[in-house]
């Protein structure tokens, strides 16, 4: 069993930026692809980034390419997300997922991915 653990949320202007992290226990975190999703209110959850396994390959919508950007540090059994240019549309619950595979060539859907964490809430005021 695999647990994650989020934290960095909080509350933020317009323009600014966080970094969120994901703490993952077990010793399969090296073997997996890592996702971060986001839940806004009344909204489906998103994809919003991907990193492979061997954190080579990532994978951004639209949304959020240029200003998101994944990351992991297997020594650390932690996956980031620092997030610039923070928008109000960026508001949301953001959580950590480990991925059923290893690698990453396009979005990846909720059934891409095995265990979650609980998520951490992001607000970005205008």
């Amino acid at each position: 069993q695999v647990q994650l653990v989020e934290s960095g949320g909080g509350l933020v202007q317009a323009g600014g930026s966080l970094r969120l992290s994901c703490a993952a226990s077990g010793r399969t975190f090296s073997r997996y692809a890592m996702g971060w999703f986001r839940q806004a209110p009344a909204k489906e959850r998103e994809f919003v980034a991907g990193i492979s396994w061997s954190g080579d390959d990532t994978y951004y919508p639209d949304s959020v390419k240029g200003r998101f950007t994944i990351s992991r540090d297997t020594a650390k059994n932690t996956v980031y997300l620092q997030m610039n240019s923070l928008e109000p549309e960026d508001t949301a619950v953001y959580y950590c997922a480990m991925g059923r595979g290893m690698t990453v060539a396009g979005p990846l859907s909720r059934d891409d991915m095995r265990y979650w964490g609980k998520g951490t809430l992001v607000t970005v005021s205008s």
